[in-house]
């Protein structure tokens, strides 16, 4: 099977997306169920703190308990849950009671099936695009987490930041100098951003965890990828920023997540970086 996967690229893709989707499924979950975890997590600490005791709280995490309708709590069986097609053949509807399921759990599943097998093309069968899967998952987990909470999990961002540079010990994306220069760039140039903007304004332009992504990637992809990463990222929210404000009438003082657009710099770094840097240079040289 292996030898398969690494002499076909095509079947490598196309069990890469397979795999892909059924991940989706479960990023909705990660998605939906972190944050909750997280505040959970808060309230004890709290508690801790001021000498009293948390309300003993029912099991809660990402496997526990079973997935089920909100509204009337219709337990999802596994014929309900394939990705995609369940969907499609509900009608998006509830099996249980009829209410309207977000078209969010499929376009999930839709965009993690397609980046993985794209990521599983672009890269080939190895350890480059066996980790490039699991960088498109966490940076889809942390887009949809910011997008509902403006939070970006410490439980994710910390972890990719490590494996990033453990990968690049043996240069899978680019070498360990350059990896941990990323890292440290990465984090610093948003904290001073951060630091600036406080000084400047008395106010916080974005949080903290949006250092630690930074910085995750700078170690995936190296410090030379930074500044092409900040660029796509700030073209991207200042378009999307603009266009809310003046067409949804999204008001000034509500902040806007910076995250997605962090991580939607990463991917197009991740697959394209080197083109674009090359014919941006290119460019230059006329």
């Amino acid at each position: 099977m292996l030898l398969l996967l690494q002499s076909s690229p095509p079947i490598f893709a196309l069990c890469s997306g397979i795999i892909g989707l059924l991940v989706g499924s479960f990023l909705n979950v990660v998605i939906h169920r972190l944050p909750k975890m997280m505040e959970r997590e808060w309230h004890e600490q709290c508690a801790e703190l001021n000498g009293t005791t948390a309300e003993p709280a029912a099991r809660y995490n990402l496997v526990v308990p079973r997935s089920a309708c909100p509204h009337c709590g219709h337990a999802i069986s596994a014929v309900e849950n394939i990705p995609v097609i369940s969907y499609l053949f509900l009608r998006g509807k509830c099996a249980g009671c009829g209410t309207r399921i977000s078209p969010r759990y499929p376009v999930v599943e839709a965009i993690s099936g397609l980046l993985s097998a794209y990521a599983a093309w672009n890269f080939g069968f190895g350890l480059a695009g066996l980790a490039a899967i699991v960088f498109v998952w966490a940076l889809i987990a942390l887009t949809f987490i910011d997008f509902d909470t403006q939070m970006l999990p410490d439980s994710i961002t910390l972890p990719l930041l490590w494996l990033g540079i453990i990968l690049n010990l043996n240069g899978a994306y680019t070498s360990l100098p350059h990896a941990v220069i990323g890292a440290v760039a990465g984090y610093f140039i948003l904290w001073s951003v951060y630091w600036l903007f406080k000084l400047a304004t008395g106010k916080e332009g974005m949080g903290f965890g949006d250092f630690k992504l930074l910085a995750a990637i700078g170690a995936w992809l190296g410090w030379q990828m930074l500044p092409l990463v900040i660029l796509l990222s700030s073209l991207v929210g200042a378009v999307v920023g603009i266009t809310l404000i003046v067409i949804a009438k999204h008001g000034r003082n509500i902040p806007i997540p910076f995250g997605p657009y962090l991580a939607g710099g990463g991917l197009i770094a991740l697959f394209w970086g080197q083109t674009l840097t090359q014919s941006y240079l290119q460019l230059l040289a006329q």
